[in-house]
């Protein structure tokens, strides 16, 4: 059967199958994209260094309450005194002796615990990220959460100031955390936000996106200018990203490329095709970049977190076929929604959560990277400090202000981070209708009122990523609400 040049040349432009850039549905705002980067002008030697953030989303709500333990008995700020009175009678409270001490100077070097799920598994040869505390490498930053503004606990009964929208939803709180925008609905990231801001200059020549969503929803990496690229986890091989369909190394499909290569290179005045051409020309040279793709060294948990950090690995180790300076990758750990059996839920979760960030820690140290990337936790909300149920069935019900975990080789660790509560340290007054809680009552549960606003934990991250002073109002419109800007756990 005989083809006319035409007929030709459109089915071998046709033969390019997206299997994870982006989705379907946003290939025409990413030629979009691509059309206007051919327009800007970029500057070659900003970002001259590798710097990557990874977010792990704790999706359903983290109950950070077990997380971070108080483990001494200092009767000036929460002990463990107070934790397990509110939560042993019902089957929740940690036992002091299972605790992962850490010691914490901001409290005057008192003792606290991680959740023992954080510590070694048996048999296992990789300690979880524990140990990393000591080290100076784990940090934790507390009582953070969605705000609009600064909100004592007298302004939130009283409603006198604003607060976040449908507080205590899924929903919304998950959109507040990936957006940065708790006053409203924002259609674009603060991941993707960055990389507006960032991308050409730090990236002028990159082959596939800054932003990188693994597992979960994209918003975290949307921007008003940029789309992310979705890659299914470990083990889909980095070479099934974007392939060519087709192109069988045959007399006829040699030609066919040949011919593809050809029609690409025309120029031509209408941006749309221009666009197009330049998205067909991209993904031709990501599959060429990704035929023959290093792989990992570390063994990394075949979980679900693991196979995400793994691919992500993957990722930053062929950053430089794909000429790639910044990178911002954003995967999921689900399971967090705990209203009941959460004891069990909890150690199988922080266990994975663990050694999947530690596989990934150790990976970066022998790429060389352990200082330029860095991994950090975001979820939902905290849970109930008040239980619901009893024994094997208890759980929490959702709430509000939680902690997050940041792990790196430029993370100042080995401390809490954040805005002082009402006890004068970062950390939470553990006290039911107390100083820091929301409810009020009889009826109060313990939903704790942020301190630290996701802005200010965000912004000091973005600040190490290389985000300009001029830049942070555009990715985050609120931060001006809030006094302090950088909370000091990452190096320069």
């Amino acid at each position: 059967m005989k083809h006319s040049r035409r007929d030709f040349l459109v089915k071998s432009t046709t033969a390019l199958t997206m299997t994870a850039l982006a989705t379907q549905a946003e290939h025409f705002g990413l030629m979009t994209a691509f059309a206007q980067k051919s327009r800007q002008k970029t500057d070659p030697g900003a970002g001259s260094d590798y710097r990557a953030l990874v977010c792990i989303y704790l999706s359903g709500g983290n109950d950070a309450n077990n997380m971070i333990v108080p483990n001494h008995s200092d009767a000036n700020v929460s002990n463990y005194a107070a934790y397990s009175a509110a939560r042993a009678p019902q089957g929740l409270a940690l036992a002091q002796n299972v605790l992962l001490p850490i010691s914490v100077p901001r409290i005057g070097n008192l003792s606290y615990g991680l959740h023992p799920g954080f510590g070694t598994i048996t048999g296992g040869t990789n300690n979880g990220i524990h140990e990393l505390w000591a080290q100076g490498k784990l940090a934790g930053v507390t009582n953070v959460g969605t705000l609009v503004q600064p909100l004592t606990r007298q302004q939130y009964l009283n409603n006198s100031a604003p607060r976040p929208m449908q507080l205590f939803s899924h929903t919304d709180q998950t959109q507040q955390h990936l957006t940065c925008r708790a006053d409203g609905v924002s259609l674009t990231g603060w991941g993707g936000r960055i990389s507006d801001k960032i991308t050409n200059s730090a990236n002028p020549q990159r082959l596939i996106p800054t932003t990188s969503t693994i597992g979960g929803p994209l918003l975290f990496n949307v921007g008003e200018n940029t789309q992310p690229v979705s890659v299914g986890p470990a083990p889909t091989p980095l070479s099934s990203v974007l392939s060519l369909v087709g192109f069988n190394n045959t007399p006829i499909s040699n030609a066919r490329f040949a011919a593809l290569n050809e029609a690409l290179s025309f120029e031509t005045q209408q941006e749309l095709v221009a666009a197009s051409s330049e998205y067909h020309r991209a993904a031709i040279d990501i599959s060429t970049a990704l035929n023959n793709t290093a792989d990992v060294t570390v063994t990394f948990p075949n979980t679900e977190l693991g196979n995400q950090l793994k691919q992500i690995a993957r990722l930053i180790k062929n950053r430089d076929v794909l000429n790639m300076k910044r990178q911002i990758f954003f995967c999921t750990l689900d399971g967090f929604d705990s209203h009941t059996s959460q004891p069990g839920t909890h150690n199988i979760l922080f266990g994975r959560l663990s050694q999947a960030m530690r596989s990934f820690y150790e990976e970066m140290l022998v790429q060389g990277l352990s200082d330029k990337v860095t991994q950090f936790t975001l979820s939902d909300f905290n849970r109930t400090f008040n239980p619901s149920g009893v024994g094997a069935s208890v759980g929490t019900d959702h709430a509000w202000s939680s902690h997050s975990l940041i792990l790196g080789g430029s993370v100042i660790g080995g401390d809490f981070y954040g805005v002082n509560t009402s006890n004068g340290t970062p950390f939470t007054t553990l006290v039911m209708n107390g100083p820091d809680d929301s409810d009020s009552g009889s009826g109060a549960r313990g939903r704790w009122i942020p301190t630290t606003a996701v802005e200010q934990y965000a912004a000091t991250l973005a600040k190490w990523f290389g985000l300009e002073t001029a830049d942070m109002n555009y990715v985050f419109p609120n931060l001006p609400n809030f006094t302090q800007t950088d909370l000091g756990f990452m190096m320069p």
